[in-house]
């Protein structure tokens, strides 16, 4: 069964073929993805790599915590399952009674 590891304080300059590079001297990766800005297509600095088994998951947290990578010391920890967000309404999450104005 593969995890996922979280990849932090990724250099911008950084490209997934290095995290492939990186992350294949602690076993089988099955993917790797850096996180963009939606509009800039810049990395954001974080990414995630998916290793194949528990085990090669453990031996790469353990190899490359503390990395350094193009000048950065990386942060490398098992990913969290990700929230839900919830955002079919904009604003603070709270339903207004009456409109805009509030109610009368």
């Amino acid at each position: 069964m593969s995890t996922k590891l979280y990849v932090g304080n990724l250099s911008f300059q950084t490209r997934e073929e290095d995290l492939m590079a990186l992350f294949q001297q602690a076993g089988t990766v099955e993917s790797v993805r850096i996180i963009t800005d939606q509009y800039s297509g810049r990395s954001r600095g974080f990414g995630f790599v998916e290793m194949a088994t528990r085990e090669e998951a453990a031996k790469a947290i353990e190899m490359f915590n503390g990395h350094s990578l193009k000048e950065r010391n990386l942060i490398v920890s098992e990913a969290k399952e990700r929230r839900e967000r919830g955002g079919e309404r904009g604003g603070y999450g709270r339903k207004r009674e009456g409109g805009w104005r509030g109610r009368r």
